[in-house]
């Protein structure tokens, strides 16, 4: 069983109202197979994320990532002391550990997940499996000092002229406590919403899949009866886009550049990849709203 550094992502699952119709969507999206037994997906036999049953109609269709806890309770009580509350607090979930979903001071929404017998990612950053988080929000202060305070994240704001961006752009990547804060290290990142977006687009966490190449899944995607939301559009880290499955759930998808185009890192800088986190930083899907 893989052990992950607590407050880092260690699993992803999407409550489908019409699962065969997800296991569908994604099977030939992603190439995953499934394990019925434990709803859920394998990517060439190893478990990458978990489509599950929506049994309550008033959940939102969506996914949700994560995060690895020592003790669930403990966690639990570090939202609520941040300025965070809990949706659903800590419950036992047989063999699969110990569950709960919380949400941050913008109202982001995310589970925490102690760990049981056989449970969370067996690969990640490969095309196919999870690769990158992404929290936005309307409380960019709050939200930082919340992470920092709970999972003890460390944050690197991104350089606008770096990125392309336009002076003010404000994106915050994060990396696991005790590591060098930096591309090398992030899991995932934070975007402001915008004026750009509508009023009533609430705080969110946006979960990244790897793929070999991001406009055939676009394409994939709509064939499928899913939509895009925003892009293809190509950034300094890949080729990325926001999709809605063929029920609703918002996704995005990122291609990485290819080698011999990608930035070599400074060699004393350089890490191998860890499983047991997404190793791909990303900027931001988009400064304007979805269509």
């Amino acid at each position: 069983m893989a052990v992950f550094a607590q407050g880092t992502p260690c699993w992803v699952d999407a409550q489908l109202p019409d699962l065969e119709g997800g296991k569908r969507f994604y099977g030939e999206l992603f190439g995953w197979s499934f394990d019925a037994s434990r709803d859920e997906a394998l990517l060439k036999g190893r478990r990458v994320a978990g489509l599950v049953p929506k049994r309550d109609g008033r959940m939102p269709t969506t996914w949700t990532v994560y995060l690895a806890a020592d003790d669930a309770g403990a966690l639990a009580a570090r939202v609520k002391a941040a300025g965070g509350r809990m949706v659903m607090e800590p419950y036992p979930v047989g063999p699969f550990g110990v569950l709960a979903l919380a949400a941050d001071p913008g109202g982001a929404v995310f589970g925490l997940r102690q760990a049981g017998d056989a449970d969370g990612f067996e690969v990640t950053g490969e095309p196919g499996s999870f690769c990158w988080l992404e929290v936005y929000t309307r409380r960019p202060e709050a939200v930082d000092t919340f992470y920092a305070s709970v999972f003890g994240w460390l944050g690197r704001q991104v350089d606008p002229a770096e990125e392309g961006r336009a002076e003010g752009f404000d994106y915050r990547v994060w990396s696991p406590p005790g590591s060098r804060p930096g591309d090398d290290t992030a899991f995932g990142g934070r975007a402001v919403i915008t004026d750009a977006f509508p009023a009533e687009m609430p705080g969110h966490v946006l979960v990244y899949f790897a793929v070999h190449d991001c406009d055939e899944a676009c394409a994939t995607a709509v064939r499928l009866g899913g939509r895009v939301a925003e892009g293809p559009v190509d950034t300094p880290y890949g080729r990325i886009a926001v999709l809605h499955d063929n029920q609703g759930a918002r996704f995005a998808v990122l291609a990485e550049p290819p080698a011999e185009s990608a930035a070599e890192p400074d060699p004393a800088e350089r890490e191998e990849p860890d499983a047991t986190r997404g190793d791909t930083p990303a900027a931001p899907a988009s400064d304007t709203p979805p269509k």
